[in-house]
């Protein structure tokens, strides 16, 4: 094999209670990225679509997370690569961590002996921290594993995957507002009330005993974010307004999708993921936003080869 084809997920990370430890994959919506294996050592970025994305590797999400694999393993060869964008810059459904999830994934195929998820997010992260500024696992991890997965821990890093409920559906909603990473952390407090500390908690624990029972109501109860959105929800205009109207029209639960602007609604079924789309379009032209959407099972699979050759 000397060529592939990858497909890398979008994300939605936080999933409002689980804030920087949980995330989940959606299905169809992505980036690729042709993969070609060299005589010469090292990443070198051929070509790019889709965005306007620095080629220089050691500037690139995609280059930094491959050379840091690539140099751990001191591979005697190295990789040409294509990336072809088709998530958004900045719209918080993991642009960056299907960048670098997908370069360490694809060097991956091509190794004798292949490197486990874990060590594979643990390489991603390194590329994460080009775009974000720090090392953080909640999108990359979804990218790689596929369906829900859970950071329970960094020193060393711990990431269980946890079940997908089969009528699970999220619908996506990208309000064309732009909104930073760093500002978005900048507002929230650096401590928190004990009482919703407990509450936050609870509502975590209670979101991943929905998953594993396939309960919509507990994950319904259980979706609520008490520590960030009250912050980060005044960054985007209107926020309550659409909220108001997901839960109404047969959403289970709304939020963020990572630090935004996207926002994203859980439904049980199709029919359900789809109304929410027609009447959320609705309310954003009521307030003159443009947008886009996206209705998607929530995702069982990661990364995953398109074509090799």
């Amino acid at each position: 094999m000397k060529e592939i084809r990858v497909f890398s997920p979008a994300t939605v990370a936080n999933v409002n209670c689980g804030f920087d430890v949980l995330g989940f994959a959606l299905d169809g919506l992505g980036d690729e990225m042709v993969i070609r294996k060299v005589p010469e050592k090292g990443i070198k970025i051929t070509k790019i679509t889709g965005a306007e994305l620095p080629y220089k590797a050691k500037e690139n999400v995609v280059g930094v997370a491959g050379l840091a694999m690539v140099e751990a393993l001191n591979l005697d060869f190295g990789f040409e690569i294509e990336i072809h964008k088709n998530i958004r810059l900045g719209s918080g459904v993991g642009s960056s961590a299907a960048s670098a999830a997908g370069i360490v994934y694809g060097i991956n195929q091509f190794l004798e002996t292949p490197l486990s998820n874990l060590e594979l997010t643990a390489f991603g992260m390194k590329g994460e921290a080009v775009a974000s500024g720090n090392e953080h696992a909640d999108n990359v991890a979804p990218c790689l594993y596929g369906g829900f997965t859970l950071i329970t821990g960094y020193e060393p890093l711990r990431i269980v995957s946890l079940p997908v409920p089969e009528e699970l559906y999220v619908t996506i909603i990208h309000p064309h507002i732009t909104i930073k990473t760093k500002e978005a952390r900048e507002i929230l407090p650096e401590q928190v009330s004990l009482k919703n500390a407990i509450k936050q908690t609870g509502n975590l624990a209670g979101l991943i005993a929905g998953l594993y029972e396939a309960d919509y109501g507990l994950i319904a109860s259980s979706t609520q974010d008490v520590l960030v959105e009250p912050y980060r929800k005044n960054l985007i205009p209107d926020f309550d307004f659409y909220k108001q109207t997901a839960l109404k029209n047969g959403g289970l639960a709304f939020g963020i999708s990572g630090s935004g602007p996207s926002m994203f609604t859980l439904s049980k079924g199709l029919q359900n993921a789809g109304a929410v789309e027609f009447a959320l379009k609705k309310a954003l032209k009521e307030k003159n936003m443009k947008c886009e959407s996206y209705v998607s099972p929530v995702s069982k699979h990661g990364n995953r080869i398109l074509e090799q050759k």
